[in-house]
């Protein structure tokens, strides 16, 4: 490992970071918050640690795979933790741990929060906290690429170590100007959705904080009670339609905007993400029809809000969807795993593996009915190399390990059933609430400092897939190698 390099690129990555902050800075003092010096004493902790790590030369440039890795893992880690000094500084929050846990939230664009007040924080801390999602959406590292291309030839490794999916790659051949493709995409989105969202009634603020956890699929919101606060209909439509937009592969719309119109449904990925939700919003329709609303209107608004944003891991809510029925509940649930596409700014398992796991299933069953055959997975309409199917299978079996493993150690709480495995699967899947005390109308505060800390990595975990996290826990990880 060049643990030089790897330094010197984290370096690069908390200056970057310190940049981050200043439209937080800015906006404070617009709104002559209190917190101006909070965010002014952060970005020189942060900018002064990058600069020093910007100075370790290695002895050469040369980045191998686990360097990247090495990069991204630490990378995100250090992010969620100078990303806690504003709220820590500034007092909004107090406890480091408490900060760490909202940082990294923020960061991972989880959404799980332990404030119990929100409405009263400093505009600035607001604003940084659903930055936060903005920045960590599409990905800290390719905005880095982006921002400082002279990273060089490791780029690709960083972007395929932080991307979401079992096969990201470039648009194009240079890593820099996929980078900048990626974020041109992310900033026309972001603002269509502000301006639409103003539109709507809401104020430039509060727009553009509901648009930063939106097209990061994030979820944090300015308002206590979420979306639901304003019960406009406008403005659940729109977040409904842009976090669904979010939720898919961002290189569809490249396709798109290359003249390809149709390359949306000629993917076999986002056909399934298609259908996925539409029978998921028509059963909890049905389900919430006479039973919690009383109109169908009702039902299919509410229902639609909640499928669209539990799947693309947003985490927005309309209503507090904790006291629908269990069905209704469990569907929620279950999409809580699925999660958006690979290259969205979603998390969880991600559609493609569910899709390919199931045509493995399939595969599997034609082989016991005609043992001699010989099937092919295919996906769209190419055959899937086994090493790729081995990779999601195992990615799978690692991603319940880990939750399984949180679970045993969020039970130490001595929490409800409910609360203890939806808390998990909320945080690892980067979804925000989950079921009980940390439903819709709750939140995070009443955990204990192991489970936060448990938590907050499952986070980070989660939106890196399983891999950069768990690497740096083997020892043979970090000899000195040159592959």
């Amino acid at each position: 490992m060049n643990i030089r390099i790897v330094f010197r690129v984290l370096g690069m990555v908390l200056i970057c970071e310190a940049l981050f902050m200043l439209p937080s800075l800015a906006v404070s003092i617009y709104y002559k918050g209190d917190d101006i010096a909070a965010f002014a004493l952060s970005i020189l902790i942060t900018a002064a640690v990058g600069i020093l790590l910007t100075y370790i030369r290695a002895d050469k440039d040369d980045m191998y795979a686990r360097d990247s890795f090495a990069i991204v893992a630490l990378g995100w880690i250090l992010l969620s933790f100078f990303g806690s000094l504003p709220f820590v500084i500034s007092g909004a929050i107090p406890a480091f741990i408490d900060a760490f846990f909202e940082a990294s939230s923020g960061f991972t664009t989880t959404g799980a929060s332990i404030l119990k007040e929100i409405e009263g924080l400093p505009r600035g801390i607001l604003f940084w906290r659903s930055f936060t999602h903005w920045v960590g959406g599409m990905g800290v590292i390719v905005l880095t690429l982006a921002i400082l291309p002279s990273i060089g030839a490791g780029g690709l490794q960083m972007m395929k170590a932080e991307s979401p999916g079992p096969a990201p790659g470039k648009i194009v051949p240079k890593v820099a100007e996929t980078a900048k493709i990626l974020y041109g995409i992310y900033i026309m989105i972001t603002a269509m959705e502000i301006l639409l969202l103003k539109t709507a009634g809401l104020p430039f603020f509060d727009s553009a904080v509901h648009t930063f956890g939106t097209v990061g699929t994030g979820g944090f919101s300015n308002m206590n009670t979420s979306v639901g606060e304003y019960n406009n209909v406008y403005v659940e439509i729109i977040i409904t339609v842009f976090t669904f937009i979010c939720g898919a592969n961002f290189s569809i719309y490249y396709q798109m905007l290359k003249g390809d119109i149709k390359a949306a449904f000629k993917d076999e990925e986002f056909r399934f993400y298609f259908r996925t939700v539409t029978i998921a919003i028509v059963l909890i329709t049905i389900n919430l029809y006479g039973s919690v609303f009383n109109s169908i209107w009702e039902s299919l608004r509410h229902s639609s809000f909640q499928v669209v944003t539990i799947i693309s891991t947003t985490g927005f809510s309309s209503t507090n969807f904790d006291e629908w029925g269990m069905f209704s509940k469990i569907i929620l649930f279950m999409l809580m795993f699925v999660g958006g596409c690979a290259g969205s700014t979603g998390g969880g398992i991600k559609n493609i593996r569910f899709l390919l796991l199931l045509k493995v299933m399939k595969r599997e069953l034609l082989q016991i009915i005609h043992p001699k055959a010989v099937y092919s997975v295919r996906l769209g309409g190419r055959a899937v190399d086994e090493r790729t199917i081995s990779e999601v299978l195992g990615f799978f079996f690692m991603y319940m390990i880990v939750f399984i493993a949180a679970v045993l150690i969020i039970s130490l709480d001595n929490l409800d059933w409910t609360t203890t495995i939806t808390s998990v699967a909320a945080t690892i899947g980067n979804i925000g609430p989950g079921f009980g005390s940390v439903g819709a109308a709750g939140n995070y505060s009443g955990l204990s400092n192991l489970s936060k800390i448990v938590l907050s990595m499952c986070m980070i975990i989660g939106r890196l897939e399983i891999y950069p996290i768990l690497l740096l826990g083997i020892p043979s990880f970090w000899k000195k190698t040159n592959i």
